[in-house]
Parts: C-alpha cells; structure tokens; sequence
C-alpha cells in the first residue's frame, strides 16, 4: 500500500521537470518570441512595468486557451488553495472565490461559524468590518487575511444575496475550523451502513476506515456509499479507498496523455469491505476523485451506481512550482477507468463559458429528468471487467439505476425564506431556546427521530416573519405543498445543532429520491 500512496502523491517540481521537457531555443522558436517581446516591453515601453506581473498575465493567458482546469496561481494564492484540504485553520469558514472583482461564497464550511448564522452558498461578501472588499480590486490574500483571525473574534460581514434587494449583515465568531472530510456515518437500515464523504482531503481515508470500523461494530454487512456533490480533491483518498472494496491487482484507474505514459494504480487485495452489497450515490455534481471511486467500483463490478451522470471532471493536473512560491497546475493527461472510459467530459480548448454552461444545458435537454433524454452512440460502449455489463462513456460516469431531479420540493415560497435566512435564524432561535428541554426531554436521537415534530408555533414565526419581508405564497395549494418539506428540513436543522451532521442525514434523507431509491435496492 505504500507503494501505491507514494506514487499518487508525487508531485514534479519546475526544476525537475526541466530534465524531461525538449526546448525548441533557435532563434526562430516561440520561447525566443517570447523572450524577445518581454525584452522589448520592459526596455522600450512608454510607461514602467512590472516584470514580475507581465510575466503572470502572460502564463495565465496562455493557459486561458488550454482546458478548463489548468491553472496558475502566486504564491500566497497556491497556499490558501492547498488549505482546505488540510490540516485546519482559524476563520469564517467558507469556501470562496473572487468573481469579478467581488467575493462569491462557494459553500459555507458544514457546521462551521458562517453557516450557523444562515450564510449561504451563491452569497457575496461585500464589506468586512463596514470596509468595502468589493469593486475595489483588492487582492485575494488580502481579503482573506480580513476574514480570518483568532478563535473568539467576531467580524461584520456585509453580504448581497440574489433576489434579496438591501444589503444583509451577519456578525461571525470566528472558530477553528477543522477540514473534516465525512458529511455522515450512520446505519440507515439494519445491516446496511450509509458513509457520505464530502470531498477527498489528506484525512478522508482515515476519517473513512474509522466510520467503517464503527458501522462494523454495529452489524453492517452491506454498505451505501454517498458521494453526491462530491467535487473531488485527492488522488491518494480516492485510491486508498477504492482498494478497500477490490480485490488484489484490480485496476482502480489509470491516467495517460500525449507526452504522459500510461500509469496505472492497482487494489492490493488487503481491504476490509471485500463482501457485501455496495451501492455508490452520485449526481451531477460529483466529480474528479468521486468519479475514480465510482468508475472503479462500477467497472470491476464492486458496486451499482444510483443516481445522475456525474460532472465529467477527468484531468490530470501536474504541479510545477516555481522558486517564488507560485505554481502552475498544467493537465498533463486524462483519467480512464478500469474498463478504459475517460471520465473528463468533452469541452472546447479557451472556451470556459461553453464548459460551464454543460450542467445547464443537461437541464435544458431534460436529462436531469428522464433517462430517455440521454442517448450514446454505440462507440461510447463498454464493457464491466467480471460482468460485462454494458457501460457507457462520454465523460462523467452513467448510473445503473437513473433517479429523476425533483424540483416539487423546492417552491418559490421555500425559495425565498431561505434566501432570506428566516428559515436558519427561526432554527437558530428554537435551538438556542430550548437546548435543554430538548435534551432532556429527547435523550437519543432515536427517540427524537420517533417523537419530535416541529412546533405549528415554529412554522407561524416563519410565515409571519416572510410576511413582513413581503414573502407569501401565490396560493394554498403552494403553502401545502411548502410545510412537509420545511418540516424536515428543521427537524434535520435542530437534530444536527443538538448532535451532529450524520444525525441532520440521518433525516433529510428520508425526503432525498436518490437515497431512497438505493435502500430499497438493498432488500
């Protein structure tokens, strides 16, 4: 095994690369162009210059006209977008990215001190401290070291929410924020555990055989393994876990480009979930190393995948680091699975709006609804290793059982309370209210999920508070159709801030079609 941990975890240095990389240096060459043009700029233009920056826009230009996942970033960029799969740090907890001159929350950290106080996923952070961060140019390490600091503090966030007209504020207690990997652990039937892994950092293995241990402890023999809206991370993570479900020398997967040679990762036979029943969740938004996991367990016929076509996302990115810090992620080749599908999805070389608009366009042509909306040709036909079940490729990995998007769960009305955050701050409110009563009264969270039903009282606060912030329903039959669904939604709410995350799973998938539809393949 640490063979196999060695190899995924190598990286190439700028320095070593150099050795195995052919330099075209005549003077008609493009590095000479280059070379020349630089020289130029620098001597002859009209105005001073920053060397160092000129040098950047021209890497990064070139990369825009390559694929959509190579990348470069400076120095102080590269160690902030190694963090949050490591180790921990002090902060907000949100993961971000600055779009457009503003700060765009990608996702709040799972329980984390942003999340509790009803910050969400899509929000912009304008102001920190009552400073403006936005249309100011401000550059990204600055902006993080404004929202990060020691344990205890607080810091006043200004944020703007789409289809919210003013300016929201929240005050943050900034925490320690542990990179916890594992969303859930729990048995979800007898015999049958349920593991969801939210990314693939430098803990999720261990954090995974942990949770397997435990299942173990309490009967599992067959196992759901949830890797919805898993968006990747490590190569290493993935392949340690793959092999805990193969058998020795299966292939796990392998990677392969123009310059790139063949190299292959391969189970060693020593895991401990070698038996039983496995079913691997997905939609479309799991990709990367969520992909490598399910792609293997598919291909070697390990397990049935349940679901929707995953993202597609299957390059192999090279580090090269330069002396100053900074580092250039160049895709270097694709990943394939065991029976030799390319997991990356097809996309045009400089074109990123075409590549992001994919998941729209899957909704636009009703794949996301109906399996009969997804047609391959017969070159995209493979075959399973043991089985030789018909596999299809064409980026991203296809589901043996195809579960529809539901969109009726959503109404506009639930829409706007969240967006609001009255939904989070009326859950907030209750929690903090009756912490003690419900522990007392709820001593497991076996009799809470059996007994407790949300309070009529806790729905009234919410509509009156929507009304006064001009939120209603169009009708009754849009009202109806809202309270089952924000029922659950809060008793998930008060279960995870009385326990934890695997406890708000344990209920929100109850109302979760994909989930649902993979116990009842498991009688």
């Amino acid at each position: 095994m640490r063979k196999l941990i060695i190899a995924a975890v190598a990286l190439l240095t700028a320095g070593t690369a150099s050795a195995q990389m052919h330099l075209n240096l005549g003077d008609d060459s493009p590095m000479r162009k280059l070379q020349i043009a630089e020289m130029a700029i620098t001597n002859l233009y009209v105005d001073s210059v920053d060397e160092q920056k000129l040098a950047e826009d021209g890497i990064r230009g070139m990369i825009e006209k390559l694929d959509p996942h190579s990348a470069y970033s400076t120095a102080k960029e590269t160690k902030s977008m190694n963090e949050p799969l490591q180790g921990s740090f002090e902060g907000i907890g949100v993961q971000f990215n600055v779009v457009q001159d503003t700060l765009l929350i990608i996702q709040p950290v799972t329980n984390g001190p942003s999340e509790k106080v009803g910050i969400l996923a899509g929000d912009r952070i304008v102001t920190v401290n009552d400073s403006s961060i936005a249309g100011v140019k401000m550059e990204k390490e600055e902006i993080m070291r404004r929202l990060r600091g020691p344990k205890g503090t607080k810091v006043k966030l200004g944020i703007v929410r789409r289809g919210i007209g003013e300016v929201l504020t929240f005050t943050v207690v900034r925490d320690k924020i542990p990179v916890k990997t594992l969303d859930a652990v729990y048995m979800i039937r007898p015999q049958v555990g349920y593991i969801r892994i939210g990314s693939f950092g430098a803990t999720t293995y261990e954090e995974f055989m942990e949770g397997v241990n435990k299942l173990k402890g309490q009967g599992m023999k067959d196992l759901i393994l949830d890797l919805q809206e898993n968006g990747g991370g490590y190569l290493q993570a993935a392949v340690m876990i793959a092999n805990e479900f193969l058998q020795k020398n299966d292939l796990i997967v392998y990677t392969q480009g123009r310059r790139a040679e063949r190299q292959e990762y391969r189970a060693e036979g020593n895991g401990r979930l070698l038996s039983g029943k496995v079913l691997v969740l997905v939609n479309e938004f799991s990709a990367s190393a969520a992909e490598i996991v399910t792609g293997a367990l598919q291909d070697q016929d390990r397990a049935e995948v349940v679901g929707r076509r995953s993202f597609g996302k299957g390059l192999v990115q090279r580090p090269i680091e330069f002396k100053d810090g900074s580092m250039m992620r160049l895709t270097i080749a694709h990943y394939y699975t065991p029976s030799g599908r390319c997991i990356q999805k097809p996309y045009k070389k400089g074109d990123m709006l075409d590549y992001e608009m994919d998941l729209d366009n899957r909704y636009k042509h009703g794949e996301l609804y109906s399996a009969d909306s997804i047609h391959f040709a017969d070159s995209l036909k493979y075959s399973t290793i043991r089985k030789h079940k018909v596999v299809y490729g064409g980026g991203g990995i296809m589901p043996d059982y195809f579960v529809p998007l539901d969109t009726m769960q959503y109404t506009s009305l639930h829409r706007k309370l969240a967006a609001k955050s009255i939904i989070i701050n009326a859950n907030l409110k209750y929690v903090d209210n009756n912490r003690d009563m419900l522990k007392k009264k709820y001593p497991t969270f076996d009799q809470f999920r059996a007994k407790f039903e949300v309070p009529q009282s806790m729905i009234d606060d919410i509509l009156k508070e929507g009304e006064k912030q001009k939120i209603k329903p169009k009708n009754e039959a849009e009202l109806k159709q809202t309270i089952p669904f924000l029922k659950m939604q809060l008793k998930a709410l008060v279960a995870r801030d009385i326990w934890d995350m695997s406890e708000y799973f344990a209920i929100a998938n109850e109302t979760n079609d994909i989930v649902k539809k993979a116990v009842g393949l498991m009688k």
